[in-house]
């Protein structure tokens, strides 16, 4: 049942990327573009994204277990270091160069893959090559 829920829910999430426009890279050129043909729309999906993880986070950790049993696994980690700062640089620097984070990749997989195999295989090489480095 959990798998069932997480795939639901995942595909929730790709439709609505797709929906928004974000499966499309010039849309994210266009809102990294401050000085040109600036376009908020990013920022419009990024806060309702928070918004509403903020609710969700808010009432499932009023529950003593999560909804499908087990226990909540949440970093007790909260330094800020080195490698936090290299990853997000480097996911940083990945997404404005390609247009994409992992999310709106897996979603475009399904609509246009011919579009984003190769940027697809070259992130799973990436998130393989950082776990084999770390």
């Amino acid at each position: 049942m959990p798998l069932l829920f997480s795939f639901l829910i995942g595909g929730l999430f790709g439709i609505g990327l797709a929906i928004a426009g974000m499966l499309n890279p010039s849309k994210i050129a266009d809102f990294l573009d401050i000085f040109g043909a600036w376009d908020p729309s990013l920022a419009f999906v990024m806060g309702g994204g928070v918004i509403v993880n903020l609710i969700g986070h808010h009432l499932l950790m009023k529950r003593a277990t999560p909804l499908f049993g087990g226990t909540f696994r949440l970093p007790t980690v909260q330094d800020i270091d080195r490698q936090l700062l290299g990853g997000s640089a480097l996911f940083g620097i990945g997404w404005g160069l390609g247009g994409l984070c992992p999310g709106p990749v897996i979603s475009s997989l399904l609509l246009r893959p011919a579009d984003v195999v190769i940027f697809a295989v070259m992130m799973m090489a990436g998130l393989w090559l950082g776990k084999a480095i770390r």
